[in-house]
């Protein structure tokens, strides 16, 4: 396992542009997200407070990246 497993926007960008597939996970808080100009088309939402509940049922067939503010 890698020891960094950050990964900046840009870089992920440049990954799905070159191909790759990610399970996005937007863990903004409602009012955040509401409010943001910027979403990730096809990111799935899981407020992070309910992560633990929702975190078994998400897709495992890609990487899953999680983003927040």
């Amino acid at each position: 396992m890698a020891d960094d497993l950050r990964i900046s926007a840009a870089d992920l960008k440049r990954r799905i542009s070159a191909g790759e597939e990610f399970t996005i996970v937007d863990t903004r808080n409602p009012h955040a997200w509401a409010e943001a100009n910027d979403k990730a088309a096809g990111a799935l939402r899981v407020p992070v407070d309910e992560a633990d509940v929702k975190a078994p049922g998400l897709p495992r067939e890609k990487p899953v990246v999680a983003y927040c503010t």
